[in-house]
C-alpha cells in the first residue's frame, strides 16, 4: 500500500475523498484501520479503500497518516513502532505534537512529516500547514504536500508558526460559523427565511475572503471600500469596535494557540 491512516474519522475522510476525486492514488492503493467497525465500514463505502481493524496493518504503508486524537498518539505509536522502517514516513495531524516529541515515542530516527489541515478540507477548500525533520528528503516531502494539495491549500511553515496556525485557520472555522450564524440570526430577526439567511451570509464571507485572496488588497483597504461616509455599514462597524469585537478575536486566538502549545 502507498498510503495508509490510522484513525478514519472526518479529517482522514477528507484528506482520503481529495486524493480519489484528483486522482493523487486509486481507492486500492489506500488502507484505513480503525477500532470501530462504523468508521471503516463508512469510508470503504464512501471511497473504496481497503480497510482493517488492525493498525500495525495499515503501519505497513509506504506513508502512514496518524489521524486519530491526539490524546491517543502516545498509545498508536507504541502499537506501530515496530513495523515502521527508515524508509517510510509518518504524516501527523496532531496539534501540541512536536517532532521531537514524536521522534521520541519512536524511539528511533524516523522520517516525519507534522501537518496542521482543516476541516474545509472535507468541501475541497483546506488550508494545511507543514513541516518536516531532517531526515525527510525534498523528493518525500513533495509527494506529502502532492497528497495534501488534493484537498485544498498548502504552505511550508516553521514549526514554530505551527501554533499560530491552529489558531488562525485550524480552529478558526468555528470562529467563522460562529459569525456566519449570529449573521444569519440578526437578519432571520428582520424577517429573512433562516435557509435564505444562511446562504447570505455565507456567501458574503466566501466573497469577502476571496477579495483578500484575489486581489491582493490589505483587509483595511477592502473594509473601507464598503464604509460610505455616513452610511449603514460605517454604523455597523463602529458599534462591533465599541464592543471590542477585533479584540474578542485576537484574544481567542491567543487563548487557542497556547493551549495548542500546552496538549
Amino acid at each position: 500500500m502507498k498510503l495508509g491512516f490510522i484513525g478514519t474519522g472526518n479529517m482522514a475522510g477528507a484528506i482520503m475523498g481529495g486524493i480519489i476525486r484528483n486522482g493523487v492514488l486509486k481507492p486500492e492503493e489506500i488502507i484505513g484501520s480503525d477500532i470501530l467497525e462504523a468508521g471503516r465500514e463508512k469510508v470503504h463505502s464512501l471511497y473504496g479503500i481497503c480497510v482493517t481493524d488492525d493498525n500495525r496493518e495499515a503501519a505497513k504503508a509506504e506513508i502512514v497518516v496518524l489521524s486519530v486524537k491526539p490524546q491517543y498518539y502516545e498509545q498508536t505509536i507504541a502499537q506501530i513502532r515496530d513495523e515502521i522502517t527508515d524508509e517510510q514516513v509518518i504524516v501527523t495531524l496532531a496539534p501540541g505534537k512536536t517532532l521531537e516529541w514524536l521522534q521520541g515515542q519512536f524511539g528511533k530516527d524516523v522520517k516525519i512529516v507534522r501537518t496542521m489541515p482543516n476541516t474545509p478540507a472535507m468541501v475541497g477548500a483546506g488550508m494545511t500547514a507543514a513541516c518536516a525533520n531532517a531526515l525527510v528528503t525534498k523528493e518525500e516531502l513533495e509527494k506529502v504536500l502532492t497528497i495534501l494539495r488534493s484537498f485544498g491549500e498548502v504552505e511550508v511553515v516553521s514549526e514554530h508558526l505551527i501554533d499560530a496556525v491552529v489558531s488562525a485557520s485550524g480552529s478558526s472555522p468555528a470562529y467563522v460559523f460562529m459569525m456566519i450564524e449570529a449573521m444569519a440570526d440578526a437578519a432571520v430577526a428582520d424577517g429573512m427565511p433562516r435557509p435564505q439567511a444562511y446562504k447570505f451570509a455565507a456567501q458574503a464571507v466566501m466573497g469577502s475572503a476571496k477579495m483578500i485572496l484575489e486581489t491582493g488588497k490589505h483587509p483595511g483597504e477592502l473594509k473601507d471600500m464598503v464604509c460610505s461616509p455616513a452610511g449603514t455599514t460605517i454604523e455597523a462597524v463602529q458599534v462591533l469596535e465599541e464592543r471590542g469585537f477585533r479584540s474578542a478575536i485576537i484574544e481567542a486566538m491567543r487563548v487557542c494557540a497556547e493551549k495548542s502549545r500546552n496538549m
